[in-house]
């Protein structure tokens, strides 16, 4: 039989297996990111307590009238609240349309490097809603395990690549990142998606790796391909899904694809679907270049591009 499209990688013949476990695994990834630009990985560590502990407070502060949030409103790209119609992802493709059906909590790199002009634009502080104290332990919890893992992801790729395991570290000694809590609320929210609206438009990441946590439903995730086009994302509970974005196509001169996907609107029959999503966005030092492209450049263009104000 032949290999899946997105397969499962288990990560524990690569940290602890011998040299041909952990050549498979990267030939594994190589055919993986060659195609669809996604993966899902198990032995990652991550406990699901802690990651049900983040959504319960994070729903909490969603609940909360808009009058309530609304201090906290940001741009994308900003640390705090994106509130409805903030975000319209499928405009980085250049597409026209309504904007996404989703509401987020957006964290992003925060511990300064010294240098001012980059510390204002990529290195502030995040900003933890008050109504909702429970949220910020789980949270930067969740966010040094992912800073790890998303090191040990670049780690494997830079052997699959061919190259050696610290080609893409050397690039990540103080880099930023992102973090969203995405919440797509149903129907009996929302109400009725306009022609062409979705949880999320249609669209690629804009960094090295995204590592997300989702759960399942009839307005979920989908895979683009140029073989099978639009087609629903595998999932496995115990599975982190994982996707590259365009910087990582760029550092591999287009060797490994972007994965392109979108969220489905929330779905007619069940209209009162509700999921959230942990999204962590995985970036490079500020100043890196890839291939002739200014890292840091290129992601501010792609943040404005989204957004919709």
């Amino acid at each position: 039989m032949s290999e899946p499209t997105i397969p499962v990688v288990d990560l524990a013949p690569w940290l602890s297996g011998g040299p041909a476990a952990r050549a498979a695994t990267a030939r594994t990834v190589d055919r993986a990111l060659r195609t669809a630009g996604f993966l899902l990985v198990t032995g990652h560590g991550v406990e699901p307590a802690l990651r049900a502990a983040i959504r319960e407070e994070a729903r909490r502060f969603f609940r909360l009238d808009a009058r309530t949030k609304q201090p906290y409103a940001v741009r994308v790209g900003g640390r705090g609240w994106l509130g409805p119609g903030a975000e319209a992802n499928a405009y980085a493709e250049g597409s026209a349309g309504p904007p996404d059906l989703k509401e987020s909590l957006s964290f992003a790199s925060h511990e300064p490097t010294g240098d001012p002009a980059v510390d204002a634009e990529w290195f502030l502080p995040n900003t933890w809603p008050a109504e909702v104290p429970g949220l910020r332990p789980p949270v930067e919890e969740y966010l040094a395990r992912m800073r790890e893992l998303s090191d040990l992801l670049l780690e494997l790729l830079g052997t699959a690549l061919g190259e050696g395991e610290d080609f893409f570290t050397r690039h990540t000694a103080h880099p930023t990142w992102g973090f969203n809590i995405n919440w797509y609320p149903g129907r009996d929210v929302v109400g009725d998606p306009e022609p062409g609206q979705f949880r999320i438009g249609p669209h690629t990441d804009f960094g090295t790796v995204t590592v997300l946590d989702r759960q399942a439903g009839r307005g979920g995730l989908q895979v683009f391909t140029d073989e099978r086009g639009w087609e629903d994302a595998p999932y496995d509970p115990d599975a982190l899904t994982v996707n590259i974005g365009d910087l990582m196509s760029f550092w591999t001169d287009g060797r490994w694809r972007p994965g392109r996907h979108r969220v489905l609107p929330p779905p007619a029959d069940a209209p009162r679907e509700e999921l959230m999503s942990l999204v962590y966005f995985y970036e490079c030092d500020p100043g890196t270049d890839v291939r002739g492209t200014d890292s840091h450049t290129y992601l501010r263009a792609q943040l404005d591009a989204i957004t919709t104000e």
